[in-house]
């Protein structure tokens, strides 16, 4: 047989018939219910001028501040193929009335379109990993068919953005989704429709708005009000609010799959010991079977997320033998545990330094899970910089003062502690000294990243050091890292 034959042979799909472009104007005027001036095809959707590349559709939103009309000539010097405006202008464009509805009803038509498998995920930490971990396992056993939302793009305006996005011949999508109210995450699936929702974990995470630790949990339990009949409700086990999780989705029809250390669980880990290049082997039972596969990123943190990944890539029909070669390959993300190795004179005489970058978000849990990773790091000196943990209102001192404990925990010689908040933990480490710890952890408090900045580079980096940097994205650790990561080897 030839090789023409062999081609015309290729079993075809009902997605062969599609246009290769993501919209033409007719579909986006017909599905905004706007009117089209002009005659075009985009390849993507775009909110951000800057961010515009050839090609993409430009939605011009208004905010409070800002309105993205002021934007349109940049966009369109970008390569956008058309804007939609709720005004005339000059190039191709879509005119509506309000572009912020527009943009969720070019979602909605996306979400209607796609014959795809949909797994929300949402949870207090870890739903970015374990969200890019689902997409990188079935976007591999589906051969590239596979579509995510990027970055952290889960509010009112990321998630309709990730779903306009959604090509029509997408056999799978995976969204996250986030809150820091009770009902955000309502509006959220409304739009997603899951089949498969997974929520990672809980933890005091927003509890200055939600009020308590039960309120956090109803408020993620909101994910399992959008599932499609017959969807698959993924929780974990490892949890005090876990029948409260359980309850909430089988009220709602859901087929509930838990994963976790108990006994109980539908995906229970057995064993996960030391990998030997880093991370951890992880033995879990799935019931039917057992599988054995590595976990890349390090922490006990990502053997518990490995779990949800495993249950979560189950139940939507996906390859788990794909979900553990993405696991053993997933890289560090940027802001949520990316290594960086440094170069650096002294010390050790090994000329390197690490720097792991979790600079993107910090709340209890995660910090106690990132501080532990930090004391299994070997390191001849541990450096820890934490800034502080936001919105947790009347409780904040209370969990600022009790990191003490972890950051002993971890081994840590030096902590530079950043924002008004940290002020608690310095009170606590300046009492403790010597007496309460095994020995005294060398301390520097400050107000912003840039004094940080400066303090960390009055102590310095010597080869072998580890660096853990960790706080809340608005503290702005995240120009700390950069200006590190500019030494790197």
């Amino acid at each position: 047989m030839n090789a023409l034959a062999k081609i015309l042979e290729w079993p075809s799909e009902p997605t062969d018939l599609m246009g290769l472009a993501l919209w033409d104007a007719v579909e986006i005027a017909r599905a905004v219910g706007g009117v089209a001036f002009g005659q075009f095809q985009v390849s993507g959707v775009e909110i951000d001028s800057r961010d515009v590349v050839p090609g993409d559709l430009f939605f011009a939103l208004k905010g409070e501040t800002m309105d993205g009309h002021r934007f349109v000539d940049m966009a369109f010097a970008r390569g956008a193929a058309a804007v939609v405006v709720d005004r005339p202008v000059n190039g191709p464009h879509i005119l509506v009335e309000n572009t912020s509805t527009a943009l969720e009803l070019l979602a909605k038509a996306s979400r209607n379109r796609a014959d795809a498998t949909v797994i929300g995920v949402t949870g207090s930490v870890g739903k970015t990993g374990v969200k890019e971990a689902i997409f990188a396992a079935l976007d591999r056993s589906s051969r590239g068919a596979a579509h995510r939302s990027v970055k952290s793009y889960n509010n009112h305006v990321g998630v309709p953005l990730s779903l306009a996005r959604m090509a029509a011949a997408a056999k799978f999508g995976v969204f996250e989704m986030g809150m820091n109210h009770a009902g955000e995450i309502r509006a959220l699936t409304a739009q997603v429709r899951p089949h498969v929702a997974v929520i990672t974990t809980i933890a005091p995470a927003h509890i200055e708005n939600l009020g308590s630790m039960e309120a956090i949990a109803d408020a993620k339990a909101e994910i399992f009000e959008g599932l499609e009949p017959g969807g698959v409700a993924i929780i974990p086990t490892d949890t005090p609010h876990f029948e409260q999780l359980r309850q909430a989705a089988e009220r709602l029809g859901a087929t509930v799959v838990s994963f976790g250390r108990e006994a109980h669980a539908n995906v229970r880990l057995l064993d996960a010991v030391p990998a030997p290049g880093g991370g951890s082997l992880v033995t879990a039972d799935l019931g039917a079977r057992r599988v054995c596969y590595t976990v890349a990123e390090p922490g006990e943190h990502w053997i518990a997320n490995s779990l949800a990944v495993m249950a979560a890539v189950g139940a939507a029909g996906g390859d788990l033998g794909a979900a553990g070669l993405a696991l053993a390959e997933m890289p560090g993300l940027k802001g949520r545990g990316q290594r960086h190795k440094l170069k650096a004179q002294g010390g050790d005489g090994s000329g390197r330094a690490l720097l792991i970058d979790e600079s993107y978000n910090a709340n209890p849990a995660s910090m106690r899970a990132t501080l532990a990773q930090l004391g299994a790091t070997p390191a001849r000196r541990r450096i820890a910089v934490l800034g502080a943990m936001k919105e947790l209102g009347e409780h904040g001192p209370a969990y600022h003062a009790a990191l003490i404990e972890p950051l002993a925990a971890s081994g840590a010689d030096y902590a530079l502690l950043v924002g008004p908040e940290m002020k608690a933990l310095a009170d606590e480490l300046g009492k403790a000294a010597s007496g309460a710890l095994g020995k005294a952890i060398a301390f520097a408090h400050c107000e912003t990243a840039a004094e940080a900045l400066n303090a960390f580079q009055a102590h310095g980096v010597e080869g072998g050091d580890a660096i853990l940097v960790k706080g809340s994205n608005s503290v702005g650790l995240g120009t700390l890292v950069a200006a590190l990561a500019q030494q790197k080897d």
